[in-house]
């Protein structure tokens, strides 16, 4: 496939940009103290990201993060540092010119993939990046993302895509063939998304640390915001399980929908015990039930748990299009959850995008972490435009935190993400932001990690 052969004319304005700095933060939120975030398996989070800024010597500057859960994020850092080097100096017009090529540098250096390869904290640092890439080029061009990528030719988005290793689900020609078929009425979809949005169902109900009396409120405020689908995280205790089933049952009712969260901590054959137990409550799906990695498992889940109805969704931690290719080739998830953080940013997502259409396999993507929700609904509506040409069975999660930390945060109107219009990837942090939470010399941490020091010196006085 060939690279962009032509550029528009704001691009050829800044084409011999170069990029001649990139800076990284570690952004971290204290969400732990009100167990905002918890679950089964994650029972502390402070939601954080690694924040990456790229600027270019023509004042062109791009916005990127990848989510993390607080203690670690440094490992992020370090490796977004020693990524940054693989664009530091390249002229703009060399990074979008063959888009797929510079993703494939990146997250196959001969040397940093030995610490992934596609995986983990390296490809978790090459999203933060590639993400604020993105939401460079959609500055440049004047279009919010999901504009960007549907204003493109099925040739130019097949271009983007880095398909080694997939070719066996979906090549290049089938992908190109599949975008022609769906350029109609491409125009059309646009408009009803403008005004209708893309449905939004709410994690924000559900936390497993938030006491009953918490759930209910939550979930009456929700529903007359006009939400009819919530999800709750389940997996620490069956007995606790059935009452949050119950007390969340008894508030929305059996109209509306409810999905359940383990979070990866039961066996196989505990997942599907456990959902037997929970199946009287006619939850949609459980998500994550059981290892991420573990594709059979997961479809061993998915077989014994169809006649109950109960679906089987996961993504979030899965760690590239590989993974992906296997969970959708072996039956292994009726929900495709894919993040907009944990793999190989946009170009990576597309192919997920495209092997979940050949596989008929919804895309839910997974959202609700710092940023996660500004990016993945640029996604899900480019999908609707371009791909899907529909909304049935595909629905994006909201979760009610941290927005207020971003300049164009999303906007929920009755219970639908409303496209967001301005340029970028709506990933730029509010700068006042940045400066109270950056860790460990953002004024919060700063001060905390003062009073945690003459905490700990007072501890160590009375035990002397």
């Amino acid at each position: 496939m060939p690279p962009f052969e032509e550029h528009s004319q704001r691009f050829k304005k800044v084409a011999n940009a170069k990029i001649i700095g990139v800076d990284i933060k570690d952004i971290r939120f204290p969400t732990s103290l009100n167990q905002d975030g918890s679950d089964a398996m994650h029972t502390d989070p402070d939601y954080s990201c690694v924040y990456v800024t790229i600027k270019t010597n023509k004042n062109v500057v791009g916005y990127g993060l990848t989510f993390t859960l607080g203690r670690g994020t440094e490992i992020v850092a370090l490796a977004c540092k020693s990524l940054s080097r693989i664009v530091l100096f390249r002229r703009l017009e060399w990074i979008y010119k063959d888009f797929a090529y510079l993703w494939r540098r990146l997250t196959s250096d001969s040397q940093l993939r030995w610490v992934g390869p596609e995986k983990g904290v390296v490809h978790l640092a090459a999203a933060a990046i590639l993400n604020a890439l993105w939401d460079m080029w959609g500055r440049i061009e004047g279009k919010p993302v999901w504009k960007l990528l549907s204003d493109m030719t099925p040739e130019q988005l097949v271009s983007l895509i880095d398909f080694r290793y997939i070719r066996d689900t979906v090549n290049e020609h089938t992908a190109r063939k599949i975008l022609e078929d769906r350029v109609n009425n491409k125009a059309q979809r646009e408009r009803e998304l403008l005004r209708e949005g893309y449905p939004a169902y709410t994690t924000q109900v559900g936390w497993l640390g938030y006491s009953e009396e918490k759930v209910k409120e939550l979930c009456h405020k929700f529903l007359s915001l006009g939400y009819t689908s919530f999800k709750i995280k389940v997996g620490k205790n069956l007995q606790e399980d059935i009452r949050r089933c119950e007390v969340i049952r008894e508030v929305i009712g059996y109209k509306n929908k409810l999905m359940l969260d383990a979070n990866q901590v039961w066996e196989v054959n505990e997942a599907v015990e456990w959902m037997k137990e929970l199946a009287k409550f006619k939850p949609t799906w459980i998500e994550e039930p059981t290892s991420p990695d573990d594709v059979f498992g997961h479809a061993e889940i998915l077989k014994q748990l169809k006649p109950y109805n109960i679906g089987v969704a996961t993504g979030e931690m899965c760690a590239n299009r590989i993974m992906f290719k296997q969970f959708l080739r072996y039956n292994a998830m009726n929900y495709c959850q894919v993040d907009s953080a944990r793999i190989g940013g946009i170009n990576e997502i597309l192919s997920v995008y495209l092997m979940s259409f050949v596989a008929n396999v919804p895309v839910c993507p997974h959202a609700g972490g710092v940023g996660l929700c500004e990016m993945v609904q640029h996604l899900q509506m480019w999908d609707y435009i371009c791909l899907s040409q529909t909304i049935e069975n595909r629905i994006i999660e909201f979760v009610d935190q941290q927005h207020e930390h971003f300049e164009d945060p999303v906007c929920i109107k009755r219970a639908a993400y409303m496209p967001p219009m301005n340029p970028g990837y709506s990933t730029k942090l509010k700068e006042e932001s940045i400066l109270e939470y950056s860790y460990p010399d953002g004024n919060y941490w700063k001060n905390k990690i003062t009073e945690e020091e003459v905490s700990s010196q007072d501890s160590e006085e009375k035990s002397d």
